[in-house]
C-alpha cells in the first residue's frame, strides 16, 4: 500500500521509530495515511495541495471581502462573478481587480485564504451572489511541524495495536491509559487550525 497525501515519509517514521527492516512497511504506509487524514479533521484542512484546479464557489458576506478554502499556488487561479444572477459566471475577473491576502503568503510558506476585489464590488443585486474560484486547492508545502505531527501520531498508531482497550500497562499509581490526542501533537497543530471559512 502506498501513502497516499502523507504528511511524513515511511523513510522518517522508521527513523524515528529505529526501525530498519522492511517486514512492517505496507501497515506503517497505512499509519501515515491515518494520521494525516486524522491531522486533517484536526486542523479542519488539509496541507497537501491539489494536482489540478477544480471550481468551488462562495457567498461574499461582505462587499469588500471573501474568505476561500486554502489555495495552494496562483497557477490556474480563475476568480469569476454571476453579475446576472443567472447560474452562469460570465464575468471573469483580471488580476488588476483582486487582491490575494494575506500579502506574501505564498513566499512564506502559507496559503491564500482571503480574496479582497479592487475597485469593484462583490456583492450584486443577484441574490446570493456567488462567486467562483478555480484554484488548486490546499497548502503550498507542508510545514515543518505538521510533518513533526504525522510522525509522531502515525508512531502512535503503531503503538497502540499493543493498548486496544485503552490501557499501556500498568505503574506504582495503577493503570497508564492512553490519551485521546498526543499533547504535542496538538501543540505542534495549534497554529495552524482553520478558522471557519465564510
Amino acid at each position: 500500500m502506498a501513502i497516499t497525501n502523507g504528511y511524513c515519509t515511511l523513510a522518517e517514521l522508521k527513523s524515528v521509530m529505529r526501525i530498519n527492516d522492511t517486514v512492517d512497511d505496507t501497515m506503517l504506509e497505512a499509519r501515515i495515511t491515518e494520521a494525516s487524514r486524522v491531522i486533517d479533521q484536526h486542523c479542519d484542512r488539509r496541507f497537501y495541495a491539489d494536482a489540478n484546479a477544480t471550481a468551488r464557489l462562495y457567498v461574499p458576506p461582505v462587499s469588500d471581502l471573501v474568505m476561500v478554502d486554502d489555495i495552494s499556488t496562483t497557477n490556474s487561479l480563475v476568480i469569476k462573478t454571476d453579475s446576472a444572477g443567472d447560474g452562469t459566471y460570465a464575468t471573469t475577473l483580471t488580476a488588476a481587480q483582486y487582491q490575494l491576502e494575506p500579502v506574501n503568503s505564498l513566499a512564506k510558506g502559507s496559503p491564500i485564504t482571503m480574496i479582497r476585489p479592487v475597485n469593484l464590488s462583490f456583492l450584486t443585486t443577484a441574490a446570493p451572489a456567488y462567486l467562483q474560484v478555480t484554484a488548486k486547492w490546499g497548502w503550498p508545502s507542508i510545514p515543518s511541524p505538521v510533518t513533526s505531527a504525522c510522525i509522531l501520531l502515525a508512531g502512535r498508531l503503531v503503538k497502540r495495536g499493543d493498548s486496544l482497550l485503552g490501557v499501556a500497562g500498568f505503574g506504582d499509581l495503577g493503570a497508564i491509559t492512553v490519551r485521546a490526542i498526543d499533547p504535542d501533537v496538538e501543540r505542534m497543530l495549534r497554529p495552524y487550525r482553520n478558522p471557519v471559512v465564510a
